[in-house]
């Protein structure tokens, strides 16, 4: 509500236009007097006074209070719903455009909900075009505007932020900011289920990677708990996809897919196809995992295809480093070589832990190849990138990549330091390397 000074100019602006006098509109529930007093700004009018001069003058309380038209803000509502459902089904910088346009309306209209939720629109779109330090400050200036909002309305905003930091390759700071939020939820008697299924299933994709498999498992344990109290299908069916990644880690590749298959069946209902084409992709990972690398290559190149319709470029790259994979096991060479090459050339834009797998391919290529060289050159470009990341359970796999590779070259000592700095790493995830687990919260019974 804005002061009363602006408050009565408004009145009395309504009031001329409608060619009305002070005692006019006073009639019969209050007094020519009053009206004056109001429209000089001396007082503030109570609830029952604006429904009545609101009545009067033929306008919302809204308008009235604010000088917004109450259809501008219902029509920017019904926009960002749109916005919503083109990112979900089309283009991200479609859908970026749309979101920015929402964005400065709501600005405008000076609606705090609004921005933010335009802004959030822009983070998830940055995403998805691999825009990472775009996507981190469009979350923060959403978190900053709903600063004073319960926590449980700010997880979209944190989560989104985690999200950022995972794909640039920033493992722990990504799993300190979702831990420290569901602590943060947990003691302060905030568990919200939504809010906490968002947190605990963003969480799974760090910690598999930082190697801490049994934190993962928690979480997915946690999340599926919870899940029966979540009304969002799409929340839901994000949660089952990483539950899956928890499950493959475990080598229950039939519970991962029967995982995949739930958030697959709720995303082509929604028709959230940027979703179901991540479903394609992990059953890809599955498949090649099971050796089936014919079908394996068929549900990679459908979820690559899907992304590039989208134009998800981060997420596309990402894609085809899995795929090169398939490729460099079925001796197609060149093209492996040729999609990782590519995805190099962009140098770290898609974040270390890829651009490592990348280097990590290649040097299995080049071994393969009979090119050791080379192969430890890649080697040891992937072995600082991951180790910039902290992605500790894929440096441990490398470090005995070149270290068998140094060994069967002669190179004994050096091969004994890869090995030892590999069992580090190995050792580290899950203990030393972050502090306790979140607990599991004390959710109220409705």
């Amino acid at each position: 509500m804005d002061e009363p000074a602006e408050i009565g100019r408004r009145v009395q602006r309504l009031r001329t236009e409608r060619g009305l006098t002070q005692r006019q509109l006073a009639d019969p529930s209050y007094t020519p007097a009053y009206i004056s007093t109001l429209e000089s700004g001396k007082v503030r009018p109570s609830e029952t006074a604006l429904r009545f001069l609101a009545g009067r003058l033929g306008v919302s309380i809204e308008e009235l209070t604010t000088g917004r038209p109450a259809h501008l803000a219902t029509e920017l509502r019904l926009g960002l719903t749109d916005a919503q459902r083109e990112l979900a089904t089309g283009a991200a910088d479609e859908a970026a455009v749309r979101y920015r346009r929402l964005l400065t309306d709501a600005e405008h209209l000076d609606l705090a909900p609004e921005r933010a939720e335009a802004l959030l629109g822009l983070g998830d779109c940055a995403l998805e075009s691999g825009e990472l330090d775009d996507a981190r400050r469009h979350f923060e200036a959403a978190e900053q505007l709903l600063a004073d909002r319960p926590l449980p309305r700010r997880a979209r905003a944190i989560r989104g932020r985690a999200v950022a930091h995972l794909l640039a390759g920033e493992l722990r700071y990504a799993c300190y900011l979702l831990e420290s939020t569901i602590d943060e939820l947990s003691s302060s008697g905030l568990a919200d289920p939504e809010a906490l299924v968002l947190l605990h299933a963003a969480a799974i994709g760090p910690y598999i990677d930082m190697g801490a498999h049994a934190r993962a498992a928690h979480a997915a344990e946690l999340a599926l708990a919870l899940a029966p109290r979540v009304d969002d299908p799409a929340l839901v069916a994000g949660m089952h996809r990483q539950v899956a990644r928890t499950f493959l880690a475990e080598g229950r590749t039939a519970d991962a897919d029967a995982s995949l298959a739930k958030a697959q069946t709720i995303y082509r209902q929604l028709r959230l196809r940027t979703d179901l084409a991540h479903c394609h992709w992990m059953r890809g990972y599955i498949q090649a995992q099971n050796g089936d690398l014919t079908l394996a290559e068929r549900e990679l190149r459908t979820a690559r295809d899907m992304l590039d319709a989208k134009r998800a470029t981060l997420y596309t790259a990402q894609v085809e480093v899995e795929l090169a994979d398939v490729l460099r096991r079925l001796g197609r060479y060149e093209e492996a070589a040729g999609l990782l090459s590519a995805l190099l050339e962009l140098g770290d834009r898609h974040g270390a832990v890829h651009a490592g797998g990348a280097h990590r391919l290649l040097g299995l290529i080049a071994e393969e190849r009979d090119e050791p060289e080379a192969a430890e050159e890649h080697y040891v470009q992937a072995l600082s990138l991951l180790e910039r990341s902290g992605a500790s359970g894929d440096l441990a796999d490398l470090c005995r990549l070149l270290g068998d590779l140094l060994r069967r070259g002669g190179r004994t000592e050096a091969a004994m330091d890869v090995y030892r700095t590999g069992l580090g790493h190995r050792a580290a995830p899950g203990t030393t390397t972050l502090g306790p687990a979140p607990a599991a919260p004390a959710l109220r019974r409705s």
